[in-house]
């Protein structure tokens, strides 16, 4: 029990420091939770479209895994190499942030724009398949048989980010909207993936 409770909580960490950089989706979200527009749909969109993306990613590179076990350390490489490259970027935004997130300046439109934007920020969106598909499934992979309880802990908290994203906008919105809350994420975030990446260099 409390090995699956480590890897729940290592997914949700990890889950979790790769979807709270600031980017398209994010300031959509909340953006969409500022005005109260089509709130639920996108929240849903976007959390659903995590799970399915993180449940292909634990199951295909476990499956390669299986069929290849020389895989694990060729997985363990690139992905750790990767983390420290996304780790690298998250610690220049530290030094060069991008700026706030505002929701002023445009109006509230109709459900169906609402989801069809969400669709497009999610699904075209190349990063989203490297974080969740490739990146979360090769450190789920590392994990062996815990590898689903860890992708369900990455789901988990890309549900409980969206939804505080989405619903409770309204009082993140004025701590969200200073550089400085980002950059402070962002030091998270860069923290936690070199962690990351050197764990699985060393284990590659």
């Amino acid at each position: 029990m409390s090995q699956a409770l480590s890897a729940a909580a290592a997914g949700f960490g990890t889950g979790l420091s790769l979807i709270v950089a600031i980017g398209a989706q994010n300031a959509f979200v909340l953006r969409q939770g500022i005005r109260r527009d089509a709130v639920l749909a996108v929240v849903g969109i976007c959390a659903l479209s995590d799970a399915l993306l993180i449940a292909l990613g634990v199951g295909g590179v476990g499956a390669l895994v299986v069929a290849w076990p020389g895989a694990l350390s060729a997985v363990g490489w690139i992905g750790g190499l990767f983390l420290l490259g996304y780790g690298a970027l998250a610690a220049r935004r530290v030094l060069r942030p991008a700026g706030a997130l505002s929701a002023e300046g445009e109006a509230a439109g109709s459900r169906r724009r609402a989801v069809l934007t969400c669709l497009a920020m999610t699904w075209l969106n190349p990063h989203v398949y490297l974080d969740t598909v490739f990146l979360l499934g090769s450190i789920a992979a590392d994990r062996g048989p815990l590898r689903w309880t860890f992708g369900l802990g990455a789901a988990v908290a890309s549900v409980c980010w969206f939804a505080a994203l989405g619903f409770g906008a309204r009082l993140l919105s004025r701590f969200l909207a200073r550089p400085a809350a980002w950059r402070v994420l962002d030091a998270l975030v860069a923290a936690t993936m070199v962690a990351l990446g050197v764990t699985l260099l060393a284990g590659a």
